[in-house]
């Protein structure tokens, strides 16, 4: 019996070391997930699935590691176990919803985002559920982005590329070459610093790369973005200056944006910013193409999600002032980060907060007409955007090419930088008008025909008779503009062998008003004998032709008198007897009850129209110089 107690005894306490063992692994996993050790953390917790220890617990904490190394494979893999728990907070419907997401499991992802909002959850910005043709637009569009590669990506993480003046500046963990590596905890990767390369460089960059000077320290460091002239450099770094660590309340190292002078080539004289604090994130910086503006992301207060994009103003001697949150059209209720701001003003920047494909997300602003208030926001599709984390869009001077940085399928490390290409989207403009009066015509049928005759695309103008459609490039196009009462116009032009940044083709159209052929045919031309100008008999009849005409079946015809001579005599000479001949025809039909402001002008042109070859030199027919000898009448507006 003792035996068998004493063996009770030591079972039991074996029990207890086994549970006292557990109890200790729980509390250093919960300790290095705190502490943002979410790779050893999630090592720990899953020692704890396997010894059955607390697994509800350990599975929410393990999928929630995976989820901030930016892992939905596996994310998805532990919130399809948690999901099922008894009792689960609603919160982690939404966050399986999202690993799907990232997975390109968009039809199941919606229905877990339904499920959390069914059970009180509140839909953000980010249910693109909103927008159930999202996907399929997105998929379908015409894609104006194409991939290049890039050479100097390494085994571990690289984004944040900016090219200046010849030169590709970025953030790297690679730190190779190098015998000692200071890791970074979140990631177990090394901790961040600022290289430079030449641009299309097919060289590998180690840590000679490392910019020069007091930039890089021994924490994260980048990215950047430097001034028009080179002097002055922008950049991200922790809260570590003049080998100080800072840390928070939390025990968090915050970010802050410092700024460096460029002196005998080595970036120094390293500035700590009034807009940074100890007690929250500054990071991401991003200047406007005059330098003038300072965009960053931040968890500030008055911070509406996780971050925001926020700006400020860069006076003349360097001082920052009017610091402005730009807006709820941006950020929302989740992070957004990584502004950048093109040559046009365009703000780009990544969210996981708007409608996207996966994770982070590239988007675009869009402007008001007529402010620079930013009014939308688009989504730039793919391949720039993908299901995984799209980030630090950058966009050169020419507006076609540029970079960004993604964590997606067949990269070379956790993040890596993708060049591209952008061919943007053409379309062809233009006005359509009356050909007699010159008035923009409304409500005109546009029409698009390819080069086959096959009909594209078919609209109306505008109040302003103006039309827009977008079309492919190197092709031929025929385009139409048709309206009652008027005779349809068209164009041929092609969008073959252009510019690429070249992004409109214009062809405006003129149409004229369709004549009531019978009675305009009454609107016969009268003639002038030789060197005169007086109306002659013949010509009385016809103008009172006109002035019937004109009272009594259009009696809101206006017209036009033009005027004109044979080529005997100088062209001086002519250009006097034409404007006589003009002026004697506009004074009968005043005389005979004609109102002067319908006639809208009376000109002559000389010799400079003549209706057959009896030119100077040329031996015609007197019935020949007649017929060059006239007065015709130009219908401006029928009613």
């Amino acid at each position: 019996m003792k035996n068998k107690n004493y063996i009770l005894a030591c079972i039991a306490l074996m029990l207890s070391f086994s549970v006292f063992s557990q109890q200790g692994k729980q509390k250093r996993a919960d300790t290095l997930f705190n502490k943002f050790s979410f790779v050893k953390a999630a090592e720990v917790y899953r020692e704890l699935i396997q010894n059955n220890y607390n697994k509800d617990y350990a599975t929410r904490q393990l999928a929630d590691c995976y989820a901030y190394l930016r892992d939905p494979r596996n994310a998805s893999r532990y919130y399809k176990n948690v999901v099922k728990q008894e009792n689960v907070p609603i919160e982690y419907y939404y966050k399986y919803a999202q690993s799907l997401r990232g997975m390109k499991k968009y039809d199941e992802s919606q229905v877990w985002l339904k499920r959390f909002k069914d059970s009180g959850g509140v839909v953000s910005a980010n249910d693109f559920s909103k927008d159930i043709n999202f996907i399929t637009s997105v998929f379908g569009a015409k894609q104006q982005y194409f991939l290049d590669r890039v050479r100097f990506n390494s085994k571990y993480s690289d984004f944040g590329a900016f090219e200046h003046d010849g030169k590709v500046y970025f953030a790297s963990s690679r730190d190779e070459g190098v015998s000692i590596k200071r890791l970074y905890g979140w990631n177990e990767q090394p901790f961040l610093d600022v290289y430079v390369t030449d641009v299309g460089s097919k060289k590998n960059v180690d840590h000679t790369g490392k910019i020069k000077g007091d930039v890089n320290s021994i924490y994260h460091d980048g990215p950047v973005t430097i001034t028009k002239d080179g002097r002055t450099m922008y950049f991200s770094r922790n809260n570590f200056t003049e080998g100080v660590e800072v840390k928070d309340k939390k025990g968090l190292t915050n970010m802050k944006i410092y700024r460096a002078t460029l002196v005998d080539g080595l970036w120094t004289n390293i500035e700590d910013l009034p807009i940074n604090s100890d007690d929250f994130s500054t990071q991401h910086p991003a200047l406007n193409i005059d330098d003038t503006k300072l965009y960053f992301t931040s968890d500030r207060p008055g911070t509406k999600g996780g971050s925001d994009i926020w700006v400020i103003n860069i006076n003349p001697d360097g001082t920052l002032t009017e610091l402005q949150n730009v807006g709820d059209v941006v950020n929302t209720e989740n992070a957004e980060g990584f502004p950048f701001i093109n040559n046009e003003g365009v703000l780009f920047f990544s969210s996981d907060g708007h409608t996207g494909l996966g994770l982070l997300d590239i988007f675009a602003t869009i402007k008001g007409e007529d402010d620079d208030s930013i009014v939308d926001v688009i989504n730039l599709g793919v391949p720039v955007n993908s299901n995984k984390d799209d980030f630090s869009f950058a966009m050169n001077p020419n507006g076609i090419t540029g970079y960004f940085a993604s964590n997606r399928q067949g990269g070379r490390g956790s993040d890596d930088i993708y060049a591209f290409h952008r061919k943007p989207v053409l379309h062809v403009e233009g006005v359509v008008t009356d050909a007699i009066n010159t008035n923009p015509i409304a409500n005109s049928v546009i029409t698009l025909y390819d080069d086959n005759g096959n009909e594209i695309a078919n609209m109306v103008t505008d109040e302003n008779g103006y039309y827009q459609i977008n079309i492919d490039r190197n092709k031929d196009y025929k385009i139409v503009a048709s309206q009652d009462k008027y005779i349809d116009d068209y164009r041929t032009f092609t969008s073959k062998n252009i510019q690429t940044e070249l992004t409109t083709i214009t062809a405006n159209l003129l149409l004229n008003p369709e004549p009531n052929v019978i009675k305009l045919a009454e609107l016969n031309t009268i003639y002038f004998d030789f060197n005169k100008y007086n109306i002659r008999e013949d010509a009385a009849l016809e103008l009172d032709k006109i002035v019937n005409l004109m009272q009594n079946d259009y009696p809101e015809m206006v017209i036009r008198i033009e005027s004109h001579t044979d080529s005997r005599g100088n062209l001086t000479y002519n250009d006097k007897l034409s404007i006589d001949r003009a002026n004697s025809t506009y004074e009968y039909l005043i005389s005979k009850g004609i109102a002067p402001e319908r006639i809208t002008e009376h000109q002559g042109f000389g010799e400079r129209r003549l209706t057959n070859g009896c030119e100077d030199g040329e031996d015609c027919e007197e019935e020949d110089h007649q017929l060059n000898r006239r007065t015709q009448f130009i219908v401006v507006k029928m009613e």
